[in-house]
């Protein structure tokens, strides 16, 4: 049992519904938050408010006056806040001209700007604490831009270059802030996959502006043959979640499917970011 009080981010489906019960079922005390609690999502926040552990309450990530507040009634309320899953986010695909900059900026308002709000305005409680962790959920995608998705690659790269350094600058502070970094899995985010509003650009890619939808059957035909089940993700937060402040690992793949790959990647540029770090001085924060 734990009487640590856990704030995950987008419950209402996926990886985030799936840690908010695991972490309720462990024992932690859970705020499960989304959009639109007495709307569209009422069935699944009333499913989540049944279960013991598991308080409900409503965030927009884009909204920085909202995400102030609720994080501060969770604080005010519980006295700490312990964990930061930010698992909030949402797919694109398809040509990448497509996307206009209102595309492009609503994209990056709940994938990106959404992520840091929530980490700001959670590091100044766990700083006083002098312990705390923040999961942000990147992507394989994270580390490798896939054609026609190229958006939505974007904003993993740009969560990445974010956890990364705020990595170092905090964790002589006692916080960790680290990255989970999921594969493919059938969730509910690819039956929600966002497309540019710009479609008339599409006519001047001929025969190319099929293949988006040839690489969305694909997936689907993946999924079906190799059946990668979700719950891995949750599993792998919650082993982070367990582990001693300061022993976790910066990135955690979770990937049955292309997961070797990314880990050589991660490693090889956390050998060069290593260098990188000494050479400037700096050494003192990778240890």
């Amino acid at each position: 049992m734990s009487n640590k009080v856990v704030l995950i981010t987008g419950t209402n489906s996926g990886f985030g519904y799936l840690t908010a019960k695991g972490a309720a079922e462990r024992g932690y005390t859970v705020y499960a938050t989304m959009r639109d609690i007495k709307g569209r999502n009422a069935e699944r926040a009333n499913e989540l408010q049944s279960i013991d552990n598991i308080n409900v309450i409503e965030l927009d990530v884009t909204d920085s006056e909202g995400v102030k507040n609720a994080l501060g009634s969770v604080i005010e309320k519980e006295g700490r806040l312990d964990v930061l899953v930010n698992n909030a986010g949402y797919f694109g695909g398809g040509l990448a001209e497509t996307y206009s900059d209102v595309d492009l900026e609503k994209m990056y308002d709940v994938n990106v700007k959404g992520t840091w709000r929530t980490i700001k305005a959670s590091l100044p409680q766990m700083r006083k604490q002098g312990e705390g962790l923040i999961i942000n959920t990147s992507s394989g995608l994270g580390r490798f831009s896939a054609p026609f998705m190229t958006v939505y690659n974007s904003t993993k790269f740009a969560v990445e270059g974010l956890t990364e350094g705020l990595h170092y600058e905090v964790r002589p502070l006692g916080v960790d802030v680290v990255l989970v970094q999921p594969g493919a899995f059938p969730t509910e985010i690819f039956s929600k996959v966002a497309y540019g509003s710009d479609q008339a650009v599409a006519e001047g890619y001929g025969e190319l502006a099929k293949v988006p939808e040839q690489v969305s059957q694909g997936m689907g035909q993946m999924f079906e043959a190799m059946k990668p089940d979700p719950q891995m993700v949750p599993d792998a937060i919650f082993k982070l979640m367990e582990t001693p402040k300061g022993e976790r690992p910066l990135r955690t793949v979770v990937d049955g499917m292309t997961g070797e790959f990314i880990e050589k990647a991660n490693a090889q540029v956390k050998e060069g970011y290593d260098n990188f770090i000494t050479a400037f001085g700096m050494k003192d924060l990778l240890n």
